[in-house]
């Protein structure tokens, strides 16, 4: 595939703190990069860096073949940005909003009248264009915030937290819209906190932490990085403590609960179902139900960056 964005050694340095430590990064054309990590670990800087709207102390940043500077217009001009917090005009109303932003690349009118109902038509605001956004509901705003950011018809768009605080129905149109986005050429870096999201955009996946990538690839891939790969839970009663240990010394078996109820088995990669009702069979226990979760990228992702509280 096509390199359409690559960071190469890249060094981010506030005084004596290192905020992006010789990170490197590929984006290929047409794909959706999930960008993740904790609070502080570097992404947003990273991705300021790569908007050329900070400064950065060593390596090298292209897109599309050409390196990115703060004069590079002909590149921020094929860049959409949609930021986490709502960033629109309130004195203006929806229409108004995104025939400015597109008028920041736009320069015929009559092309932009073109794009701007287009972006109206995409995220489905075309009753509300007369509208300012006080007037509009949460997911109504996030909506608006996307047309302002793609109505210029970017190569690459930047998503950041694009559903935060919006109701279900407005989360799936959003969603649903990037999906749309993709097909039709756009490449797209999107970050969020909501990892069920993440998992089903993204066809790979980038995890930063303490300003270093820590992990790449695809969600499969990535699951078989860590320990854990199934979740086996047991509705049982009575099993006997003596059991319960036998189950612990099984191979690939590194967590075993049991409330008198519910038996949880944590287990990495193997035939481990078979394995923990055989030993149960074999006692004589009967089961009222056997369930086998798969881990999800929220387990990725905590395993790999920890479990403790992060500040902003």
């Amino acid at each position: 595939m096509n390199e359409i964005i690559k960071v190469d050694g890249l060094v981010k340095r506030y005084k004596e703190l290192i905020a992006v430590d010789n990170f490197s990064m590929t984006v290929n054309e047409g794909e959706i990069l999930g960008l993740l990590g904790p609070n502080g670990s570097g992404k947003s800087t990273t991705i300021n860096c790569i908007l050329s709207l900070l400064e950065f102390d060593k390596g090298t940043i292209t897109i599309m073949g050409k390196e990115m500077t703060p004069k590079s217009y002909d590149l921020k001009s094929q860049i959409g940005v949609v930021p986490q917090e709502v960033s629109v005009f309130e004195e203006l109303t929806v229409y108004e909003n995104i025939d400015f932003f597109c008028g920041l690349y736009i320069e015929d009118k009559n092309e932009r009248k073109k794009r701007v109902q287009e972006a109206i038509d995409f995220v489905g605001l075309e009753e509300f264009k007369k509208f300012r956004p006080k007037k509009l509901s949460g997911g109504l705003k996030r909506r608006l915030n996307i047309a302002c950011g793609i109505a210029h018809k970017p190569k690459i768009i930047f998503f950041d937290e694009p559903t935060v605080a919006v109701d279900p129905q407005s989360r799936n149109k959003i969603l649903e819209g990037i999906e749309q986005l993709r097909k039709e050429g756009a490449t797209i870096i999107y970050t969020s906190h909501y990892m069920e999201e993440v998992e089903q955009l993204a066809d790979r996946i980038i995890i930063i932490d303490k300003g270093q990538l820590i992990a790449e690839g695809t969600v499969d891939a990535l699951k078989s990085m860590i320990k854990k790969s199934e979740l086996i839970r047991i509705i049982v009663k009575g099993v006997a403590e003596e059991d319960v240990e036998k189950i612990r010394k099984l191979n690939n078996v590194y967590s075993v609960n049991y409330d008198g109820k519910e038996l949880k088995v944590e287990a990495g990669h193997g035939n481990n179902v078979v394995e923990v009702i055989k030993v149960l069979e074999e006692k004589g226990y009967k089961m009222k139900g056997v369930y086998s979760e798969q881990p999800t990228l929220n387990d990725v992702f905590l395993e790999l960056t920890g479990k403790e509280l992060r500040d902003d």
